[in-house]
């Protein structure tokens, strides 16, 4: 009876990380999208607001979800203590939330180079970097959805496989 119950515990508990790693996968692409839908709304309210970078920063951490409000509302108030500069203001944000997205490295340098950029330029050399980023991260996102498509449902069976893998092998 105990060894049954033993059984059914490994079995749970793989199959939970199983689909632990799946729900990764499939956040990723998600917040890739997040992200390019908020680097939208900062090009609007720079090219057409007009918006101190500051305040939109500030405006967009009301609009999106978390973790990237977190990211936004970061970014806002250092900004506004004035202690920092506009790239430092960005990498250090970006460094507080990185451990809450499931986004990969090449998404973090992306970011990052788009972070030395921004409040350099005039508003269309702004728009421009914007679109750029756009670009780069639509790439990312592409192969995010390509990874999800081939391993989601892979890494859901693998979860549930192992289990009983590990348990035929204790029993």
């Amino acid at each position: 009876m105990i060894k049954l119950i033993g059984a059914a515990i490994i079995i749970l508990v793989t199959t939970w990380a199983g689909f632990e790693a799946a729900k990764h996968l499939a956040l990723r692409p998600k917040q890739l999208r997040q992200i390019k839908l908020a680097l939208q709304s900062l090009e609007a309210e720079i090219m057409y607001g007009q918006t101190p970078l500051q305040d939109a920063a500030r405006k967009l951490s009301k609009l999106v979800p978390m973790p990237l409000s977190l990211f936004f509302e970061s970014f806002s108030g250092l900004l506004s203590s004035g202690n920092t500069t506009v790239k430092q203001a960005w990498e250090e944000s970006l460094q507080r939330v990185w451990g809450l997205l499931a986004l990969k490295q090449g998404e973090f340098e992306i970011l990052v180079q788009f972070g030395e950029t921004l409040g350099r330029h005039d508003r269309h050399h702004q728009q421009k970097q914007i679109l750029l980023t756009l670009t780069h991260l639509e790439r990312e996102e592409a192969e995010a959805i390509d990874r999800q498509l081939k391993y989601e449902k892979m890494m859901k069976s693998l979860g549930f496989l192992s289990g009983l893998l590990l348990t035929l092998l204790l029993l």
